[in-house]
């Protein structure tokens, strides 16, 4: 379990990325200043729709690109100055299948393991060893174009970890994945991070999978973390009550604003297609308050909530829009498409 002297194994100061955009358009500057530690032995959660530049810091941690400033460290190495020690101590899930269909299940992880300096005794014996881990025996001698999306993705794991790496980035790894692989999915990582201390670095854009896998996480918008912390202290950070208000027509949310404006229980309204959402200290008596003022003025609610701080919420508060929607809006992540900036 490599880290830095204070027990830190990632660490990214100040990261700045630009991508050219041709010629023209300004360069879109996916990182700035992006600043976070993650300890040794725990998941670390970087939360963010796309375009907020999870990928991107992967990539740089992983020695795929570089930073244009800043600096990072991956357990305890300086990966600007040391890519080839770094490459040799992380395992690394992308986003898109890394394994060849048209070979093995067991044939993809024997070529990994000898790709990483292994004899070919020493790789099969793990490739024997995760694809037990992943129940994948029965399909080893399959070809991977045979595998549901569940089991081609867990076949991605296990490349990532078949030389037992420090460090392991796992890039969005249950995007596309059926409700059963993901839980599935989620049971492999808590058990990695709790019985093998293996740091794990997960990007994801969904709010569940963050709150229930990340020790601790960065909410990642527009190139920089604005908050940071366990799940829970992030949203305890957020006092009192989520109320969330759903009218019938979108073309009422202005009126809904201004009725809602005169109940001072309320705070940090906003208003995100036909859902109203703010806070409120006491939201089961700030509730009734605002549901009083919309039937006074005959503004129809479809339904109406009251719960206790969300990771949403967390991200309203600091960025001013909701995730759902920011991730709505942001669609594919436009770095991914763009030539990199030489370094």
């Amino acid at each position: 379990m490599a880290a830095s002297p204070d027990g830190m194994a990632l660490t990214a100061a100040d990261l700045v990325k630009t991508y050219s955009q041709g010629r023209g358009k300004p360069p879109l500057r996916a990182l700035d200043g992006l600043t976070f530690s993650a300890e040794a032995g725990t998941v670390f959660g970087l939360l963010g729709p796309n375009g907020a530049g999870k990928s991107t810091t992967v990539k740089i941690l992983s020695t795929l690109s570089r930073a244009d400033a800043g600096t990072a460290t991956v357990a305890g190495i300086d990966v600007r100055r040391y890519p080839a020690r770094v490459r040799r101590a992380i395992g690394f899930v992308a986003q898109k299948q890394v394994s060849d269909p048209m070979d093995t299940g067991v044939e993809n992880l024997v070529l990994a393991g000898e790709l990483h300096g292994m004899s070919p005794r020493a790789a099969h014996a793990r490739a024997d060893e995760l694809l037990d881990r992943f129940a994948l025996t029965s399909a080893a001698r399959r070809q991977v174009k045979t595998y549901s999306g569940g089991m081609a993705r867990k076949l991605d794991v296990a490349i990532g970890l078949m030389h037992r790496p420090d460090v392991l980035f796992l890039d969005e790894p249950t995007t596309g994945l059926d409700p059963e692989a993901r839980a599935e999915m989620w049971a492999e990582i808590e058990r990695m991070s709790r019985d093998e201390r293996m740091t794990v670095l997960l990007t994801t854009h969904y709010l569940d999978e963050a709150d229930r896998l990340a020790n601790r996480l960065a909410i990642v918008d527009g190139g920089r973390v604005v908050a940071e912390g366990t799940p829970e202290q992030l949203k305890s950070g957020l006092r009192g009550d989520a109320v969330v208000i759903e009218v019938r027509e979108t073309g009422d949310i202005p009126a809904v604003l201004g009725r809602i404006a005169g109940v001072s229980a309320l705070r940090g309204v906003a208003a995100d297609g036909r859902t109203v959402r703010a806070r409120a200290d006491d939201g089961a008596a700030a509730l009734p308050l605002a549901l009083g003022e919309l039937d006074a003025a005959g503004l129809a609610v479809a339904s109406a909530t009251v719960s206790r701080p969300s990771l949403d919420d967390v991200y309203l508060a600091h960025t001013g829009r909701s995730f759902t929607s920011a991730h709505r809006d942001a669609g594919p992540s436009p770095a991914e498409e763009l030539q990199e900036v030489a370094s």
